[in-house]
């Protein structure tokens, strides 16, 4: 009875509501149908999506996007041989709209594809009504360059629009998605009713979570005329003008128009000096030299354009993209929404500073300048930049604390990433130290002369050092990267593309700002660039053609991410740092102790800090295992248990989960091993070949294991944490390596440079040195002089 009449009161509350907010008498609220009703008129009343009337100012926004206008063209739609659809294009496009419907989104397709399907089938048909007498008499090359008569483009729309549709709702089927079909013409814009009657069917399609399937009615439309367009309107000369007059019309937040090119490009795609447009702006259409039309199709790029930019004023945001060769995920749709840099974005705002592609093009003409400088020249920059970072400390600290308020008032950064933020006085002289010392190792950097061999008489070839070229080195919350990281590649002639946190931000804008006044000393200012936009990494890492190597700095998230983001471009970074200290059985008590708190304890976030301590199995139960456990508890160490330590022990420490885990904390794995050898092999099995450590008195144990250990740094009595540049004299360091060529361990100026061969002759040919010819091989080595 209870619950009886509780349901009565909700009943009658929910009538009450729906009477308040849609007049509607309370006589029709008895039956659920009509609740369902009213529930329906109460949706009209939520505001979705954003307010339309402006468009995405950044990607980013992108993903807000409410209500969404596909257009796939001709050449997305068609094989590329002309016959017939492209069956696994459409199922990717089918899938992401559907995904999309499926997330909230209110998706519409214009499809082209009629015609081109249609006169597919058409040819199809007039080969079957050929006579057999006629094949047979024709002869199999004579049929095979049988000319077919021209289709009228009309009735080939006639014929495929149908089976065009029935593919659509087959593929959308299987995604529990419901499609309807919707033929318009340009006379259907025109009148005011028509218009009205059109807006009012996709309202009530999308209202009703189905994905209208809109088309011209090419059986019936008329040729376009040329220039019909009326002021502030736009006439429907094909899809790209439908699918613009359409998503202003619906009042759509974005609309995706796809094709057969990445984007946008200031000349003809495969022209010389062809570049995609990232983002494109009304009024950049001087710059735009425009190709042909595509090979299906009635529009070309400046058909899309002037779409575009018309939907673009009407308050719809745009992007071009490719369609039939889908870059990043292979999801060219969701990946648009999802705000990456796919195709041209069409934007009305636009930015106060050059794009992320102009800084990296001034970078590397600058960076070349940089290259040609003579080394004292490249030595004094970072000797002022030294000089610079001490006396405006006061001006570095004040946006350094900036940055630290906004963190700590943010609460979201872990302690140790407070600490890696903070910059001290301290700091930045210990900072100013290293990069003189950078200095030094930039007189002998550049142009260094590595081998010299007398090939033949009056034929010498010489290899020498030069820069990479261009650099992107992506650090977290850590400003204290910026000036050693500019230091290194000023040394080594590189240009660099920064890419800071930005919990960092207000530290690295004036760290940045006082490197490039101390470039502007030798005129090569904008050899490092700091990216400052809200280009995703994922996008910098796409820039294949413009940059030469990516270097992380960070976690082994970062680093893992980064690797996995690059398409084309090599990384030079490390794994994760899961360090081990060994404990041999002839090792000195005071140096374990020594040795593994300082690799534990001096830094536990480092990528240097011990992850995992062995020890050998004759050290349990003696006096020295109770001073390692005592030091870890009074240090507050977490010890996580591995497997066979857990066996010796009746109460154990919690038993670690894995053996490659690294904690980046006062926590650490112990385990127990029987020999060198079987620490050497445990290392080999769950470490990241980062940095390892045996402690012993015996030397040839230590040797041993120096040798036989295959990682990047490999230390006899003596802390993890020596594995830095700065540690290891090298100034400082762009990183630390763990992969097998070129730079490995700490990676500083030496790990920047790369080799050419220069070979002088005095007219020598090839085959001057054949069976016949009249020279011979010497290849003398010569002795190497200081530079070229």
């Amino acid at each position: 009875i209870i619950y009886f009449l509780l349901g009565i009161c909700i009943l009658f509350w929910v009538r009450a509501q729906l009477h308040k907010c849609t007049n509607i008498s309370l006589t029709d609220c008895i039956t659920l149908k009509v609740v369902t009703k009213k529930l329906a008129v109460l949706k009209q009343y939520i505001p979705f999506g954003r307010a339309h009337g402006s468009s995405c100012a950044h990607r980013g926004e992108l993903r807000h996007a409410k209500r969404i206008v596909v257009k796939l063209g001709s050449a997305v739609v068609t094989r590329g041989d002309e016959c017939g659809l492209a069956l696994g294009r459409l199922a990717s496009i089918v899938e992401q709209v559907a995904m999309l419907q499926n997330q909230g989104k209110e998706m519409m397709i214009v499809t082209s594809g009629a015609v081109a399907f249609g006169k597919q089938r058409l040819r199809h048909e007039i080969l079957l009504s050929q006579s057999v007498r006629q094949a047979l008499h024709s002869g199999h090359n004579q049929l095979k360059d049988m000319s077919l008569p021209v289709l009228e483009a009309r009735a080939c729309a006639a014929a495929g629009q149908s089976g065009l549709m029935a593919l659509y709702e087959a593929m959308f089927t299987q995604y529990s998605t419901c499609t309807a079909q919707v033929l318009v013409t340009n006379l259907d814009f025109h009148d005011d009713q028509k218009r009205q009657n059109l807006n009012s069917t996709l309202q009530e399609l999308l209202r009703m979570n189905i994905v209208p399937i809109i088309n011209t009615n090419d059986a019936v439309v008329p040729p376009p005329e040329p220039n019909s367009d009326l002021q502030g309107v736009i006439s429907i000369k094909d899809n790209d003008s439908l699918a613009a007059r359409l998503a202003v019309e619906m009042k759509a937040d974005l609309l995706i128009a796809l094709s057969d090119v990445e984007g946008l490009y200031n000349s003809p795609p495969g022209t010389d000096d062809a570049k995609l447009i990232d983002i494109f702006y009304p009024g950049d259409q001087q710059s735009i030299t425009y190709g042909t039309k595509s090979r299906v199709g009635l529009g070309g790029m400046e058909a899309k354009v002037k779409a575009a930019l018309w939907a673009l004023q009407g308050g719809t945001s745009v992007v071009i993209a490719n369609g039939t060769d889908p870059k990043v995920t292979g999801h060219v749709i969701t990946d648009i929404v999802e705000g990456k840099k796919v195709g041209t974005f069409f934007s009305e705002v636009k930015p106060a500073g050059p794009t992320v592609e102009q800084q990296t093009e001034m970078a590397r003409d600058s960076g070349r300048n940089l290259a040609s400088l003579h080394p004292d020249q490249r030595s004094e920059i970072i000797c002022h930049l030294a000089e610079l970072l001490t006396e405006r400390k006061d001006e570095i600290l004040a946006a350094n604390k900036m940055d630290m308020d906004l963190a700590v008032s943010a609460g979201q950064l872990p302690a140790a990433m407070l600490k890696r933020l903070s910059l001290s006085a301290a700091k930045l002289n210990s900072l100013a130290i290293g990069l003189r010392q950078i200095a030094v190792a930039a007189q002998d950097s550049v142009g260094r002369v590595l081998r010299r061999t007398r090939v033949a008489h009056n034929l010498e070839l010489e290899q020498i050092t030069v820069p990479i070229g261009v650099l992107l080195v992506i650090f977290e919350a850590r400003p204290d990267c910026l000036p050693q990281v500019s230091a290194l590649a000023i040394a080594s002639g590189n240009a660099l593309l920064l890419k800071g946190g930005k919990e960092a931000t207000n530290t690295n804008r004036v760290l940045h700002q006082l490197t490039q006044e101390a470039l502007s000393m030798h005129g090569v200012r904008e050899a490092v660039q700091l990216v400052s936009t809200r280009e995703e990494v994922e996008d910098l890492c796409r820039l294949d053609k413009m940059i030469d190597l990516i270097i992380p700095r960070g976690s082994s998230q970062l680093v893992r991410n980064i690797q996995r983001a690059a398409k084309g471009i090599p990384v030079l970074g490390h794994s994760e740092g899961i360090c081990h200290v060994y404990v041999d059985t002839d090792a000195s008590v005071d140096k374990v102790i020594k040795i593994v708190r300082d690799s534990k304890c001096d830094y536990p976030a480092a990528c240097n800090a011990m992850e995992t301590l062995l020890i050998h199995r004759d050290i349990l139960r003696t006096p020295l295992f109770d001073q390692i456990i005592d030091m870890l508890r009074t240090e507050r160490v977490k010890i996580h248990a591995g497997p066979r330590f857990a066996s010796y022990l009746t109460f154990s420490p919690s038993e670690a989960q894995s053996l490659r885990t690294e904690y980046s904390d006062l926590e650490c794995c112990m385990e127990v091993v029987d020999s060198m050898q079987e620490a050497v092999d445990h290392i080999h099995k769950y470490g990241s070949s980062h940095t390892d450590v045996i402690v012993t008195e015996n030397e040839d144990t230590a040797e041993q294991f120096l040798q036989q250990l295959d990682s990047a740094c490999v230390f006899w009595n003596a802390s993890s944490r020596f594995a830095d540049g700065y540690r290891f004299g090298l100034g400082a360091e762009v990183g630390i390596s763990t992969a097998r060529i070129h730079a490995r361990g700490p990676v500083g100026l030496e790990g920047l440079l790369t080799t050419k061969w220069v070979l002088r002759g005095d007219g020598h040919t090839a085959a001057d040195f054949s069976e016949h010819g009249t020279m011979k091989y010497l290849h003398e080595n010569l002795p190497v002089t200081h530079s070229i």
